[in-house]
């Protein structure tokens, strides 16, 4: 039996190794002959006009990469050209219309970085480990127009550990993508894969982030904070304003004792420690504008910090609900 057909979608680096895979063990079930990607933008300090990493990867192979900045009835007649057994889809960045979806023969997938119906939406990365899930995974499902609610044929699950930022557990993703796909594939092509229906009463949704997310309040527990300092890391990050000077959180988690809400309680080995409502928060990595992110330790030694400094709290806007964010 020949190998499936794939056009991809895609336009994070996280469908690295899922493009890896497929150009090489995972070839005999499925091979790339096309990818859509975003078109090419602005990038780093100097905003430079780039490639990005799905692009570059999908050139280096001579495979064909079409970068539409609309899905219009031409793009969709290029899929169509293309004659593509499935589309799949995996961080690309546009909604994709029902004609879109249903031009490749056995239709269109997507991967999405969370447990469905748990975290549908823009961030679920950021926002399972923000708001203290212990396990998040990936998960193969077809595409409607719902948001990220269509039926689902396989999950691969992954653990989030306590110290885990949001580049930790992307980095997980993006492996648990390859097992998930070496099961899935072969039974797509044979036409044995199954798919049932999400719970939607279930669903929980989260949203596309922003800098207003990176702020504390210290009247939470510990763990509710170190929670979403890891899981804003790298972007938004919350920062926190110490002796007059911006600081952003790189890491953290909580451990046993007490102290007053937004204080420093002081400092041990692993970093600086402040009380919170419920328990004490150690901030373990930090960095201050123009720096590098640096160990608690290492902070502290061009930076004095007295027991006692005050931190102010900021209302935390809500990372998570029950039906769809509009903003």
């Amino acid at each position: 039996m020949s190998p499936l057909k794939i056009v991809f979608l895609g336009s994070d680096p996280i469908a690295l190794p899922l493009l890896e895979w497929l150009a090489g063990a995972g070839s005999g079930v499925g091979c790339v002959c096309a990818v859509f990607t975003q078109p090419d933008r602005p990038a780093g300090r100097g905003q430079k006009i780039l490639p990005n990493a799905i692009k570059v990867w999908a050139l280096a192979r001579g495979l064909p990469v079409l970068q539409p900045e609309k899905l219009t009835e031409s793009v969709r007649a290029d899929l169509a050209a293309i004659g593509a057994d499935v589309a799949l889809v995996m961080a690309y960045g546009h909604i994709l219309r029902d004609e879109f979806i249903a031009t490749p023969r056995l239709g269109t997938l997507n991967l999405h970085a969370s447990i469905l119906p748990y975290f549908r939406g823009a961030s679920p990365i950021q926002t399972a480990i923000a708001t203290g899930a212990s396990e998040t995974g990936a998960t193969l499902m077809r595409i409607v127009r719902r948001l990220d609610a269509g039926p689902v044929a396989d999950v691969e699950r992954v653990p989030i550990a306590p110290l885990d930022t949001a580049l930790d557990v992307e980095a997980k993703l993006a492996a648990a993508g390859v097992p998930l796909l070496a099961r899935a594939l072969p039974q797509l092509r044979e036409g044995s894969l199954a798919f049932a229906e999400q719970d939607d009463d279930a669903a929980t949704y989260c949203r596309r982030l922003g800098k207003e997310d990176g702020v504390l309040d210290f009247h939470a527990s510990a763990a509710v904070l170190a929670a979403r300092i890891n899981g804003l890391f790298p972007w938004p990050a919350c920062t926190i304003e110490v002796n007059g000077q911006s600081t952003k959180l790189g890491n953290a988690d909580a451990i046993a004792g007490a102290g007053r809400p937004g204080e420093v309680a002081g400092a041990d080995a692993e970093g600086l420690i402040v009380g919170t409502g419920s328990g004490l928060l150690r901030l373990r990595r930090m960095q201050r504008p123009g720096g590098k992110m640096l160990t608690a330790a290492e902070f502290l030694r061009g930076f004095t910090v007295a027991a006692g400094t005050p931190i102010e709290s900021r209302p935390m806007p809500p990372l998570v609900g029950s039906e769809p964010f509009r903003r």
